[in-house]
């Protein structure tokens, strides 16, 4: 990135999105899901909430993936058609599941046994049929940090395998939900495909047993969990979405030749187009190291406090030799730092500093801990 006047004319801390490449990213989610007539995208909204994104990403045919009322609520606002819209989550609660059925989307993804007596008995209020989704722990591991692996056994989502059956049993008796599908989501920042291939052959065995049980679903939801190069950002802008749909082209086994095959991309569709803009406040010397802090803090993104997540930093003011720093914020907790040991040109007071690849879960995970103000968000391209 280069440091420009519109640059050093933002109050920071801000978010900087790059809509032309936003858009060249999802031009390839569209070429190479395309290339599969029974691939659906969706987009996770939890991974950036931005009207002014989501706009943009409805405009490329892209579905919504909501993991809360609110979220579902978005997608209708932004203009995601509700028959697209896909409402997952392990808590919704009853207002939520009523915003849902009101709005007549295309699917809830389910979790429990109790959530979906609790959707069957709303829908009952309501005089509507939901249409369900089971969310499936298919105990594959997604070799991630474990906040974000989600589909290994004993943890809080889906429904375990050895419960399907007692599932698929009682669901005849609901006479207000129609099960349509089958869900899975097994982490995030996934990079290595033989982890999706895992889930494909598992997702097989799932459905070849359905299939003894004389049941063919019109859906299968694989979730998302691509992954993206963090640590070059410059050189891989856009993830590797043609090996990813290839994958489940070439592994996952269709139980019948219409059924459809959806995706839900987040960090992957976001990640690269945002950027966390930010001054430095003060160079301190240490004992053995400098730090330099910045005015933007773990409340404007969390992931490194929270994951030990690593994010490129780039001074963009200096053309000095480098140095190595520990790159901090300004609240009152020792987890704020961005990261430890970073080469960055010599950084002086006042110097713009920029944390990439900040476009998912940045904007999205903020807060005003310690009462600090939001950051606004600044866009390139429009």
């Amino acid at each position: 990135m280069q440091l420009t006047e519109k640059i050093l004319a933002l109050k920071t801390p801000c978010y900087l999105y790059n809509l032309p490449l936003l858009r060249k990213t999802l031009q390839n989610v569209k070429e190479e899901s395309g290339r599969y007539p029974a691939f659906h995208a969706h987009y996770a909204i939890k991974a950036n909430a931005n009207p002014v994104l989501l706009k943009v990403i409805r405009e490329y045919g892209l579905g919504a993936d909501c993991v809360s009322g609110n979220e579902v609520k978005r997608a209708v606002e932004c203009g995601f058609p509700r028959d697209s819209i896909v409402y997952a989550g392990v808590g919704k609660s009853d207002e939520e599941i009523l915003t849902a059925l009101k709005e007549d989307i295309f699917c809830f993804n389910c979790e429990s046994l109790p959530e979906i007596r609790v959707i069957n008995g709303l829908a009952a209020q309501c005089s509507k049929k939901a249409r369900i989704a089971l969310r499936i722990n298919p105990n594959v591991d997604a070799h991630t940090h474990h906040y974000i692996t989600t589909g290994i056994e004993e943890n809080k989502f889906g429904i375990y395998l050895c419960d399907l059956d007692q599932v698929l049993a009682e669901l005849t008796a609901l006479e207000h939900i129609e099960l349509t599908g089958l869900h899975f989501h097994i982490g995030s920042q996934i990079t290595d495909m033989g982890v999706f291939r895992s889930l494909c052959l598992k997702v097989n065995e799932i459905q070849q047993h359905l299939n003894h049980k004389g049941l063919r679903l019109p859906h299968i939801n694989f979730g998302g969990g691509l992954g993206i190069d963090y640590n070059n950002p410059h050189a891989e802008p856009i993830a590797d979405f043609a090996s990813y749909f290839n994958t489940f082209a070439r592994h996952f086994e269709p139980a019948c030749p219409n059924q459809q095959v959806h995706f839900e991309l987040g960090r992957s569709v976001v990640a690269h187009c945002g950027d966390l803009i930010s001054r430095v406040l003060y160079v301190k010397e240490g004992k053995n190291k400098k730090f330099v802090i910045l005015d933007a803090g773990m409340n404007d993104l969390l992931r490194p406090a929270l994951y030990q997540a690593f994010h490129k930093i780039e001074n963009i003011s200096s053309r000095l030799p480098e140095e190595k720093y520990d790159v901090v914020g300004p609240i009152c907790e020792s987890s704020d730092c961005f990261g430890k040991e970073v080469s960055l040109r010599q950084t002086n007071r006042g110097d713009i500093i920029v944390i990439h690849s900040a476009g998912a879960y940045g904007e999205t995970m903020a807060s005003q801990y310690n009462l600090r103000n939001l950051p606004g968000s600044y866009f390139e391209g429009e």
